[in-house]
């Protein structure tokens, strides 16, 4: 999948290794550490995202679900899920770069 944000594109030719080694682990963990579907992790990812305010990382976990085959309506459904725990305007946060997506 094509870089989402630049600064990320400066990053892996920046920091090769880095990288490298940042992509390998992240590849373990999501392909073939647990039982969870493709789609759980996706969900599961843009929630993290989502809670913790990491707005580029909640845009690009959108466009590799959308990518994979999650639907909307499955990721609206995740941001929702937010509202109980950290808050109505953190869902808020969330769902505007879902919208902004579009």
């Amino acid at each position: 999948m094509e870089d989402v944000h630049q600064i990320f594109t400066r990053f892996k030719e920046e920091f090769p290794e880095v990288y490298n080694r940042h992509e390998a682990l992240g590849k373990e963990i999501h392909e073939k550490v647990g039982p969870l579907g493709e789609n759980s992790r996706w969900l599961i990812k843009i929630a993290i995202s989502a809670a913790c305010n990491h707005k580029r990382a909640l845009s690009t976990h959108i466009k590799k679900a959308q990518a994979a085959g999650v639907t909307d309506a499955e990721i609206k459904h995740t941001l929702l899920l937010l509202i109980p725990t950290v808050g109505f305007p953190m869902f808020m946060k969330a769902y505007s770069v879902l919208e902004s997506s579009k």
